[in-house]
């Protein structure tokens, strides 16, 4: 079973994909933390207890558990679960893997090879809120895998697909920069700076995993908004963005 929805211009913070009984899923808005931290500021679970329990009017209150996170400058599709049971089994998911996550993103030129596999260790900086990239094993550094393929190039710029095969923060965004292809906008990681504020151009936009309950397996899709660099590319090609990989594998 595929769910998918392309967000329109004035969408609510609160796109909800799919939702049933055991799990939701939602368009994560960029800009938005997946979960609370000292900050104060809005993030997914808190969103949407609040949203969960004015829709069905529950008292007292209500659980959303987070599943996987995307990185605040991230959007697109994202899934929690309504209930504990369903948190357990959904994250044993991603701990085992059989948790199949695509993004697509536009990055600066294009790498070497037009389709591949990356592996480095990333270590990451706390107080920095960055990851380092290395080719080899590193104290308090961690694997990072990859694949990844070109869908097709504009100017300096390509569209490509990324199925992660571990989860680590930045991860995308780390790797793509240290083969010398920073996603654009992308500051951090070396992008150069835009002009004002943007988002970083990568969305998460397939998400497939086993109900919980039902086992069937289901994936969730969601397509980034019409807005540069997306633009750029037509709805033909990021549908090919999720179809371009080999078909999904354990490491």
């Amino acid at each position: 079973m595929t769910i998918d929805r392309t967000p329109a211009a004035g969408d609510s913070v609160l796109s909800i994909l799919y939702e049933d009984n055991h799990l939701l899923a939602v368009v994560k808005p960029p800009g938005i933390l997946s979960q609370a931290d000292d900050t104060g500021e809005s993030d997914m679970v808190t969103l949407l207890k609040q949203d969960l329990k004015i829709r069905y009017g529950k008292p007292g209150n209500v659980y959303v558990g987070l599943v996987h996170r995307l990185d605040r400058p991230v959007g697109g599709a994202m899934l929690f679960a309504k209930t504990s049971k369903g948190a357990s089994r959904l994250s044993e998911s991603v701990r085992s893997r059989a948790f199949d996550k695509i993004y697509i993103a536009v990055v600066h030129g294009s790498p070497a090879a037009r389709a591949g596999r990356l592996r480095h260790y990333l270590r990451k900086d706390s107080a920095r809120n960055i990851v380092s990239v290395h080719s080899q094993e590193v104290s308090e550094a961690k694997e990072a895998i990859l694949d990844y393929a070109v869908v097709s190039n504009r100017n300096q710029y390509s569209l490509i697909a990324v199925r992660l095969l571990t989860g680590r923060p930045h991860q995308i965004r780390a790797q793509m920069s240290a083969v010398g292809c920073p996603l654009v906008f992308d500051r951090k990681y070396g992008a150069p700076a835009p002009d004002g504020e943007r988002d970083i151009a990568l969305w998460s936009a397939s998400i497939g995993v086993a109900h919980p309950v039902t086992k069937e397996w289901i994936t969730f899709q969601s397509f980034p908004p019409q807005t540069e660099p997306w633009t750029r590319w037509s709805e033909e090609e990021l549908q090919q963005a999720l179809t371009i990989l080999p078909d999904r594998e354990r490491v």
